[in-house]
């Protein structure tokens, strides 16, 4: 399979400060990390890419200084020794456990030594893209999707946070979420120094055309699934107007908080780019849909 990523951070329209941080590697081989995307597709390499985003908080008490500490901690975690290691073991799921336990232990650090910073802590989404699998590490409520044409937008990540609890309850509704008052809470995160933080793993076997998409709440928190998934399937072929369209939709959505967005487009191996799905083939998979309901 081949791989191309592009990623970008805004401070939004309401915000004096980007309290996200994101970080990308696109060839875990040659320890590619960067902030910019990757011009054209590469092979996806033995050891695989990763994608890093982390949200945040605690305002004026270094909310910025928590999610760099997570990205930097996450990109140290994946240095070409530790990854064979984790391979030859086989320790994937564990490894990336340890590692967001490593990032929170660093952050819980700062604040014991930098009394500046107590109150700071910060989401935090990994996707490590791995042979077929897309293995997807969180603790928060930073999203990662995926987006295929011919089976639409599915979420991998699961919102750790006061909304989604009563969502799961049937409390409220999912659009209710967006006006609900306490719709900022998160029920876990790191830097919490009287709690230590259990983050979620999911493993998705990644498909040709699929693209992955990660973020901060600044873009899910004020924008719906479906409002993602029609920017995402009308610039699926370019995956750097993709980021920006999907930037766009957040600041017209008010851009009230910091955004953060991340995407990873893969084709296979004999693609030059993703392929282009037919008005016919839309039909036949709405209408497949519709079958299902």
């Amino acid at each position: 399979m081949k791989i191309k990523i592009a990623a970008i951070t805004d401070t939004g329209k309401e915000r004096t400060n980007n309290e996200d941080a994101f970080i990308i590697c696109p060839d875990l081989s040659k320890q590619v990390w960067t902030l910019n995307e990757t011009p054209t597709y590469i092979q996806l390499n033995e050891y695989g890419a990763i994608l890093v985003v982390a949200d945040g908080m605690g305002g004026t008490n270094a909310g910025e200084v928590a999610s760099s500490i997570a990205v930097e901690s996450i990109r140290n975690s994946f240095s070409r020794d530790k990854i064979e290691l984790v391979i030859s073991n086989n320790t994937i799921e564990d490894y990336l456990r340890n590692c967001i336990l490593k990032a929170d232990e660093l952050i819980n650090k700062r604040i014991i030594n930098d009394p500046e910073t107590v109150g700071m802590g910060t989401t935090i989404v990994v996707c490590w893209i791995y042979k077929d699998i897309a293995h997807v590490a969180w603790c928060g409520d930073s999203r990662c999707y995926v987006y295929n044409a011919f089976k639409g937008l599915k979420l991998l990540s699961k919102d750790h946070s006061l909304v989604q609890e009563l969502i799961d309850k049937g409390e409220i509704t999912e659009k209710e979420s967006f006006t609900h008052p306490d719709n900022s809470v998160i029920t876990r995160c790191l830097g919490d120094v009287n709690s230590q933080p259990c983050p979620d793993i999911v493993n998705y076997s990644i498909n040709p055309n699929d693209i992955l998409l990660l973020c901060s709440d600044g873009l899910c928190g004020y924008c719906t699934n479906k409002e993602i998934k029609k920017v995402i399937e009308r610039n699926s072929i370019d995956v750097m107007k993709c980021r920006d369209e999907l930037m766009k939709l957040a600041l017209d959505a008010g851009g009230y908080d910091n955004i953060c967005i991340a995407l990873a487009s893969i084709i296979g191996d004999e693609q030059r780019v993703p392929s282009v799905v037919s008005t016919k083939q839309k039909l036949y998979m709405k209408i497949r849909n519709l079958l299902k309901l």
